[in-house]
């Protein structure tokens, strides 16, 4: 356990991080008849919980570990709120008046049958009682849309792990049955849908319906995704409980992503609007009164191309390769996944260097492209796309026609520590996800802050980015989710698109012959055959209107005063994207908890009092 102390206040949190013993080190017995793995076959197994979080559930005992890790965190986590209680002899009845359980995304929603566990098995408390403090507790944000992301645990291995749990489960499911059955008689096509235990195929638990059922309220994330939520994902939640559900758009921590990752630029705010604006986002608004002062803008300019050097030294440790600090930073940098679309960066990318080989890049502004982010161990198709990346990288830096024109970068073991140097040294945010399936973003939010312009399609919270920062200041591109949903209808044929877009054609050929893959037509077949077979996050379909935006971007560079007002006006915009209004409308809606009072001094030193 640590203690966390808020921003210049003098109180904390307590953050308690959970690591499985074996109660059993060493089995002697096992070790003196020659048993030498099974002496320690307890303790490899206890601590396996907690050495690696989230293993690739690919295979069975890759999900069977899955559910233990969630199990045992949950679990840990629950007993020691009601241990919290006992220890302060307050009735256990009172649970719900001191402890706020909210649920991230499906991988903790355990726990509504584990505090039914504790309350009933443990607390000997009655079925209505358990239940109606569970629900006053427990609320449920869903972070995805994506229906692999949306937990279900067949019967066989949940039974396996955790009968009792399935009991609970299962008369949790009857019970709640039951009222849809009174709500709408004779409905069986209702019931099938919004009960926990989905009987098409393998019966298995959901657990996003057993979260949204056993939780007093449930949010999205973004306003495009809640709605998203309400309207196609829970529907028939939404009707029966409209009241439950609601947004709270994602924030992040300006005193980290600014003022500890960008020193410069946060010397420049505590100069030009005072330093008040660290616990006050919304400060950042005095910055336009900046927007025409051309002295101001060229101070900006100066002090983004700082710390775009600082990344170039870093860059050039970590790889040996020289980038220009002058040059255009486009970066994208996330979890690499196909509805994010780092192969339509990719696509692009190919473009932009052969404009360059034809002699066809007048206009083309400068550009080192960075990527970087990880893959899901099993995910084969990211991985491929990250090959591919590097690839690109490896021919494009390799050529000397590039040479001040293109650099691309693959920053390899990509973390939130290094994340701290790049957010601040990015001049372009790749925000380019199919429409309708980023939950919001929070690296979007990031960038913005520190100045980057966003390319991005109307999706997860670039549409209230693009709302706070004016859409003069946004690259805006591809179709809507509306725009996808008619496609769809239609009958998307990728490959009908290639033949219409010879720039997209002869960038799919050259990765087809190999130019990528030191001369290996295999490797990227997978990739290119699903791209233009399937394509089901519709790359090929936006590729053009893709293309469009990044001239646009070019076009805009050429002009570097009108750029550092855009950058400017991106900063000084952003206040609403603060996790500290995020964190108050949690508080306000959802927990119903008001602010601590702060009537001490703060006596830890180096620590100002407020």
């Amino acid at each position: 356990m640590c203690r966390c102390w808020g921003y210049r206040v003098n109180t904390c949190d307590r953050l308690r991080l959970w690591k499985a013993e074996a109660s059993e080190s060493f089995d002697f017995y096992a070790f003196n008849i020659g048993d030498y793995y099974g002496a320690v076959e307890e303790k490899v197994g206890s601590e396996n919980l907690t050495k690696v979080l989230y293993p690739n559930d690919g295979t069975g005992e890759g999900r069977r570990l899955r559910l233990k890790q969630q199990h045992f965190f949950v679990s840990c986590s629950l007993q020691d709120m009601v241990r919290s209680l006992d220890a302060r002899q307050l009735p256990i009845s009172e649970f719900p008046d001191h402890w706020a359980v909210q649920l991230n995304d499906t991988h903790p929603s355990i726990a509504v049958a584990e505090l039914m566990r504790l309350l009933i098995d443990e607390k000997q408390l009655g079925w209505d009682q358990a239940w109606d403090i569970t629900t006053r507790s427990l609320s449920y944000t869903n972070h995805t849309l994506l229906p692999e992301a949306l937990e279900k645990w067949g019967l066989d291995l949940f039974s396996s792990l955790l009968p009792r749990h399935l009991e609970l489960i299962f008369e949790i499911n009857r019970r709640f049955l039951q009222t849809v059955r009174m709500k709408y008689p004779g409905n069986e096509q209702i019931l099938r849908r919004v009960s926990i235990i989905s009987e098409d195929g393998e019966k298995a638990v959901r657990m996003a319906n057993l979260a949204t059922v056993g939780s007093h309220h449930v949010n999205g994330v973004a306003a495009l995704h809640s709605e998203l939520v309400r309207t196609e994902l829970f529907p028939d939640y939404a009707a029966i409980w409209p009241e439950k559900f609601l947004n709270v758009t994602n924030g992040v921590t300006p005193r980290r992503w600014i003022a500890l990752a960008n020193p410069l630029l946060r010397n420049l705010l505590d100069e030009t609007i005072s330093a008040d604006w660290v616990r006050d986002l919304d400060l950042l608004k005095e910055l336009e009164r900046f927007q025409h002062d051309s002295a101001f803008l060229e101070r900006w300019g100066q002090m983004k191309l700082a710390v775009k050097r600082r990344l170039t030294n870093y860059v050039h440790q970590a790889t040996g390769l020289l980038v220009d600090p002058a040059t255009m930073f486009d970066v994208q940098v996330k979890r690499i996944h196909e509805y994010k679309r780092q192969h339509l960066n990719a696509l692009q990318v190919i473009v932009q260097y052969l404009r360059i080989k034809h002699g066809l890049d007048e206009g083309q502004a400068p550009r080192t492209v960075i990527f970087g982010g990880k893959a899901a161990p099993g995910y084969y198709m990211a991985k491929l796309i990250i090959r591919l990346l590097n690839g690109i990288a490896d021919t494009v830096n390799a050529d000397p026609d590039m040479d001040g024109r293109l650099r691309v970068i693959f920053l390899a073991d990509y973390n939130v520590k290094l994340g701290e140097r790049v957010y601040p040294a990015s001049d372009l945010s790749e925000q380019i996800s199919t429409a309708g399936l980023e939950a919001s973003g929070t690296g979007n939010m990031k960038f913005a802050m520190n100045g980057a312009l966003t390319i991005g399609t109307l999706d997860g919270a670039n549409v209230e980015i693009r709302e706070q920062v004016g859409e003069e200041n946004f690259f805006l591109f591809g179709r809507t989710t509306d725009g996808i949903e008619e496609l769809r209808q239609q009958g998307y044929r990728p490959w009908e698109w290639v033949s219409g877009m010879p720039e997209l054609a002869e960038a799919l050929r050259l990765i087809e012959q190999g130019h990528f893959s030191n001369g290996d037509t295999e490797l990227f077949k997978p990739l290119v055959e699903n791209l233009t077979g399937r394509d089901p996050f519709y790359v090929l379909a936006d590729f053009t209107d893709y293309l469009r935006a990044q001239d646009a971007v070019s076009a805009a560079w050429a002009d570097r005063e009108h750029w550092n007002r855009m950058s400017l006006l991106n900063s000084a915009r952003t206040g609403f994207f603060s996790s500290d209004r995020s964190i108050r409308e949690y508080a306000e809606r959802i927990w119903k908890v008001k602010p601590f009072p702060i009537t001490i001094s703060c006596a830890i030193e180096g620590v100002e009092s407020p």
